[in-house]
């Protein structure tokens, strides 16, 4: 048995995506989705359900309104009771307001199933919301003294609208044209000022040194991800084919991986380390000054990632090979390294522009901290900015055709006025061992983050970073939590390929959640591009601002 959604509008209007919502699928009633409560656009009338049976299977359908003054009661295009067909079809139930008064009503509607072989009643419930509105009086002429003066009452349905109608519906038109041509005109600038904006990178990247080449129950997936119908038209310019890339790392030598930044590597004595700020088992991190060669007397703060002595040579080579992933890039949420320090007889340093609230996924937990007058307290409002320039960062990846393969929070930095920057994945693996597991290829990955053609077929793509951007998400609104906490590394596989997906965190709004949940579609093709998810996130955020 299957039954789903066609929202004709709810979730478009609400999180900017297409989608369907499943309540059962392959027998399974997913009683997560049933406890939705979606509220209906005004203007929407009619919603559509798809359903289907594979065997037998005897229904009963009824429906109830909170407020019958509101809104009349609900229509089917089909009977009450019946058999669900056996190839796949579509029923319509009509939501028709009575236009009496102003009120949100609350519609349930009742479906009853019974298989007959066993009898058993299996009862959903789907819930909705709508706005419904008194309609305006229309004018009245005056009735006059004779017998038949009750015939002189306008008539709304066969009479012709009076001139003052007229004139509202003119003055509605004008209003509509001119808020339709102000957009235009807003569109079109903001498109020139994007491409300005590509053509600045693309002159600064001809411009620059040599650069790269190229919570603990868990729930059912329910949302199908599909492309929005109000985004920006894919083309082979602004979107290339989607790229799939295996992540066979062929073997890099030391003197390979030096000579690959020799041409930004410095002298030693322009660094002086300070505090350290991460340390795992062969890596640190620090808070360093560089002196500018041009001007000793001015200095700049600086993040260094460095080794220990007992680091081998294929870690310190790992290091400085992770370190080049987006060497070259220039945009205002990336991090790419800026020098190295490569000299015979020291450790070998990368060096990254400062940002002095450091690492996000550690900042996030700080987050969690209940301590009065905390200053790294934030706002949900706060975390979804953070999710925007993740995704303006990612999108900008993506037009450039590189796959980041492990984008993460772990894997971000921030600053005291919560400018997030995604940066390489240099020493992630051992800064933070838990978030990588090796499943028995000698290679240890951040499974939990990784999508399913990724852990299955090692194939990588800005699709697969999309995933990993849904996880990222659910790691901001969780504050820094670790994902499928309680799923066995091996078993991540079966349970993505299953449908199971991690749960909506505490106090995430729907929207965010249908997000996260198209972006972890198992179809690489069906999963939002990242463009997309800026400007869905973009809206929700100011949707927020408007309430906070």
């Amino acid at each position: 048995l299957m039954i789903s959604c066609t929202p004709s509008g709810n979730l478009s209007s609400e999180a900017g995506l297409d989608a369907e919502l499943y309540y059962v699928r392959n027998d399974v009633v997913n009683h997560y989705a049933l406890s939705f409560n979606l509220l209906i656009p005004s203007e929407t009338n009619n919603l559509h359900f798809s359903w289907h049976a594979k065997s037998k299977v005897e229904y009963k359908l009824g429906f109830q309104v909170d407020n019958p003054m509101a809104m009349d009661m609900p229509q089917a295009n089909i009977s009450l009771q019946g058999e669900v067909p056996r190839m796949l079809s579509v029923f319509r139930v009509e939501l028709s307001c009575a236009g009496r008064l102003d009120s949100e009503v609350t519609i349930l509607m009742q479906l009853n199933l019974t298989i007959n072989s066993s009898k058993n009643i299996t009862v959903l419930n789907f819930k909705r919301r709508k706005m419904c509105y008194k309609k305006l009086e229309p004018e009245v002429k005056s009735p006059t003294s004779d017998k038949n003066s009750s015939k002189a009452i306008f008539d709304p349905v066969n009479a012709a609208p009076t001139t003052s109608t007229r004139v509202f519906y003119i003055s509605v038109g004008v209003c509509c044209a001119v808020i339709f041509l102000v957009a235009i005109i807003l569109a079109v600038l903001h498109l020139h000022s994007m491409k300005r904006i590509e053509l600045d990178d693309s002159i600064s990247d001809s411009s620059s040194s040599q650069g790269l080449s190229q919570p603990s129950t868990q729930t059912t997936q329910y949302l199908r991800a599909d492309t929005p119908n109000n985004a920006t038209p894919v083309t082979s310019k602004c979107y290339p084919t989607l790229r799939i890339e295996k992540n066979d790392l062929k073997s890099v030598t030391l003197m390979e991986a030096k000579a690959k930044v020799k041409d930004i590597a410095i002298s030693r004595e322009r660094i002086t380390l300070k505090d350290v700020l991460q340390e795992g088992t062969f890596g640190r991190i620090f808070h360093g000054i560089l002196i500018e060669e041009k001007d000793p007397s001015k200095e700049k703060q600086v993040f260094v990632k460095t080794v220990k002595d007992q680091a081998s040579e294929v870690q310190v080579t790992m290091m400085l090979t992770e370190s080049c992933k987006l060497r070259g890039l220039h945009h205002r949420n990336l991090l790419p390294i800026t020098h190295v320090c490569i000299e015979e007889g020291e450790k070998p340093m990368v060096l990254l522009p400062y940002m002095n609230w450091g690492n996000l996924k550690l900042f996030l937990r700080q987050c969690k901290l209940v301590e009065a007058n905390n200053p790294q307290a934030i706002s949900q409002q706060d975390l979804v900015h953070m999710a925007i320039q993740i995704a303006c960062g990612m999108s900008y990846l993506a037009r450039r055709e590189v796959i980041h393969k492990d984008l993460a929070a772990r894997n971000c930095v921030i600053d005291d006025a919560l400018q997030v920057k995604i940066t390489d994945n240099a020493l992630s693996r051992d800064l933070f061992p838990m978030d990588y597991h090796c499943l028995g290829d000698n290679e240890n990955r951040p499974v939990r983050w990784m999508a399913l053609e990724s852990l299955v077929n090692n194939e990588f793509s800005s699709a697969s970073d999309v995933w990993a951007f849904g996880v990222t998400l659910w790691e901001l609104m969780t504050l820094g939590q670790t994902p499928y906490v309680d799923i066995d590394p091996f078993e991540m596989a079966a349970y993505l390929k299953d449908g199971y997906r991690i749960a909506q965190p505490i106090n995430c709004p729907d929207e965010l959640f249908a997000v996260m949940a198209c972006c972890w579609a198992l179809d690489p093709e069906e999963r939002p591009k990242f463009q997309q998810l800026v400007q869905c996130l973009t809206e929700f955020h100011a949707a927020l601002g408007a309430y906070v």
